[in-house]
């Protein structure tokens, strides 16, 4: 493109809970430390859905808002005071703007940022559109030849990522994954990385737990038949944010065992026992975002080929068929996996 000239670019922005449009402009120059990425892919996921139906936490979105957290894209352009290498090159990149110099960010603990709440897709332009532009800072680059399609989701896999860290698997530990959803499916690959000695997946879904195996789960079982697995897993990985999830967790955790929770729970959900939790001396941590190590160990998994996320998804839709694509997303569908959309 010439300096003198700038093309359309098409954004789909959400104005208020159930409202959206897809308006075009022209194509935004990224500023001094920003890039400005073409978009390949941007998954939707159920905070999107959340937003879009006027569910999520107000303090978490901020209206009219251009969704689109899960992305992947090339380097179209470049501002000021960046290294105009980057043009051309494939990548991701973290969602949360980290302000870098507070108490958290200084300890790597960026999606705890204390200079107040900003995420791309949510506050902040995202990815529902044909351009992004963002700080060069939050890149995280992929290699020359790298499935644009499939990294649309190292967002999740960043998330992923993150609780995996937090629960610091073993080998020949026995781990359940609660919820073979995205989030679980992705789980389930990193973790069969580790070497466990039993990788247990559970979830109402039987094809869900048939393609679980496939990743390297174990087993795979509902619910109901998880109740007789109850104080077994050194390790259990939640996923699922269901209802009832959190507390099964607990339950499913053995004496001393470690719980990591990862999914977005909504109130009303069935709480933790504190009696259960404090004879168990069990170790229970959340995982909200994922801090800036947590992309890197994501994208160095899916260049290395283990994670495997290009399978997880069903459906693509172009921008104009956003409204259709949202529908699908948290409508209970079993045939439903990963909605992407294409610009």
């Amino acid at each position: 493109m010439t300096a003198g000239h700038r093309a359309a670019g098409r954004s789909l922005v959400v104005d208020r809970p159930g409202t959206h449009r897809l308006i075009s402009g022209d194509v935004p120059r990224p500023g001094p430390g920003e890039v400005r990425v073409r978009v390949a892919a941007a998954g939707i996921c159920l905070s999107d859905r959340e937003v879009y139906d006027g569910h999520r936490d107000a303090a978490y979105v901020r209206y009219p808002v251009v969704p689109g957290h899960e992305w992947s894209g090339t380097v179209e352009a470049v501002g000021e005071g960046v290294d105009a290498g980057l043009v051309g090159r494939r990548t991701v990149a973290e969602g949360f703007r980290a302000c870098g110099v507070c108490a958290r960010c200084r300890c790597g603990e960026t999606s705890l940022c204390g200079g107040g709440y900003a995420e791309t897709g949510f506050t902040e332009p995202g990815a529902f559109a044909d351009h992004l532009v963002l700080p060069a800072r939050l890149l995280h680059l992929l290699p020359d030849d790298a499935d644009l399609r499939a990294a649309a989701l190292l967002e999740p896999s960043a998330v992923v990522a993150a609780a995996v860290r937090t629960g610091r698997p073993a080998p020949g530990e026995r781990i359940a994954v609660v919820g073979a959803g995205t989030l679980g499916q992705l789980a389930v690959q990193l973790l069969a990385a580790s070497s466990p000695g039993e990788l247990t997946v559970i979830d109402p879904r039987a094809a869900r737990g048939e393609q679980a195996l496939g990743f390297g789960a174990t087993a795979a079982h509902t619910p109901e038949e998880a109740a007789g697995l109850e104080g077994r897993f050194d390790l259990v990985v939640e996923t699922a944010g269901a209802p009832s999830t959190a507390a099964a967790s607990c339950r499913l955790a053995r004496r001393g065992g470690r719980v990591v929770l990862t999914g977005m729970f909504t109130p009303g959900a069935e709480g933790i026992d504190p009696v259960h939790l404090s004879l168990s001396q069990l170790e229970v941590r959340s995982v909200f975002g994922a801090p800036s190590a947590a992309w890197s160990e994501a994208v160095r998994a899916f260049s290395l080929g283990l994670l495997r996320p290009a399978t997880l998804i069903t459906h693509e839709f172009p921008l104009e068929r956003f409204e259709e694509a949202i529908a699908l997303v948290g409508s209970g569908d079993a045939n439903v996996g990963k909605v992407v959309l294409r610009p």
